[in-house]
């Protein structure tokens, strides 16, 4: 797999979409994940930064992802 330095992470309650490029903006992983899979998959992965729009359980979402090492924006849902 193609390094990855930024993901988009649509969360949702059931199934989360993952969006991710490499430093030329080249998709490198484009697929759905059903939410007992995220961790494990944010797991292997090295740090990169992780976008999710800010939702009432983005803030959980971003304490997870910290805790591996990656860097987490919150962003506004306009």
């Amino acid at each position: 797999m193609q390094f990855i330095s930024t993901i988009g992470l649509d969360i949702a309650k059931s199934v989360f979409q993952v969006h991710g490029v490499d430093a030329a903006g080249q998709v490198v992983v484009r697929r759905q994940l059903r939410r007992r899979q995220v961790v494990a998959f944010f797991q292997k992965l090295p740090p990169c930064l992780v976008g999710i729009e800010a939702c009432a359980s983005s803030h959980h979402w971003s304490r997870e992802l910290q805790a591996f090492g990656h860097t987490v924006r919150l962003m506004p849902p306009a």
